[in-house]
């Protein structure tokens, strides 16, 4: 009698062993997965997006045969792209050094001219937003910027004022900056598609409170 209860026990022990090891593979797969959907929603993947410097930009934004992961990462931020076919969106929420932007930081935003038929350069709050101030400036475009003679610019992101293409940053915390090109001709479309870093601008961080 001892002895078949003996077996009966262990039998028990190695179903429930089993079953919690099944539960724990289950749990581990199930969080797995949401983990990484959650990941390329977010932030994409190689498939869905090209990274260059510290641009990312969602290669099939609003077109018509967007991959699930992209159309769920703009219906889940609710923002309006442009159609990767006639514009490319660049945002940036790391410097050139891969630190994330904050409004307790002055950066420096370094490039030359882009051959396109129109294109900006606007700062965001990490939500998105513009960010308020009594100047009522959020970017600087093709059209407004201001060029050296050799078809250089520097845009300044800081709190207080500076000379020059100064965005004011304010105190919205974490930063994200979006560059948009439009038309692109097709020698910068080359220089893009192939993700050289000199074709974007650098992200230099000048200094912080």
């Amino acid at each position: 009698m001892h002895f078949t209860l003996h077996l009966i026990k262990q039998r028990l022990l190695g179903i429930l062993g089993r079953t919690a090891d099944i539960a724990l593979f289950l749990g581990i797969v199930l969080i797995g997965g949401l983990g990484t959907s959650w990941y390329m929603v977010e932030a994409g993947s190689p498939l869905t997006t090209q990274r260059i410097g510290p641009w990312s930009a969602w290669t099939a934004a609003a077109r018509a045969d967007a991959d699930p992961y992209t159309r769920a990462h703009f219906a889940r931020t609710g923002a309006l792209q442009l159609s990767s076919d006639v514009a490319r969106t660049y945002v940036a929420t790391v410097d050139s050094d891969g630190q994330k932007l904050l409004s307790s930081c002055a950066y420096g935003v370094e490039g030359r001219e882009f051959n396109a038929a129109w294109w900006s350069i606007t700062v965001f709050d990490d939500r998105g937003r513009l960010i308020s101030n009594a100047l009522q400036r959020y970017a600087f475009t093709s059209d407004t910027i201001t060029l050296g003679s050799d078809g250089t610019f520097l845009v300044s992101l800081a709190r207080d004022a500076r000379a020059g293409n100064w965005l004011p940053t304010g105190g919205a915390g974490k930063l994200a900056v979006m560059l948009t090109i439009l038309d692109a001709r097709p020698s910068l479309q080359a220089t893009l598609q192939a993700g050289n870093a000199a074709a974007l601008p650098q992200v230099r961080r000048v200094q912080c409170r």
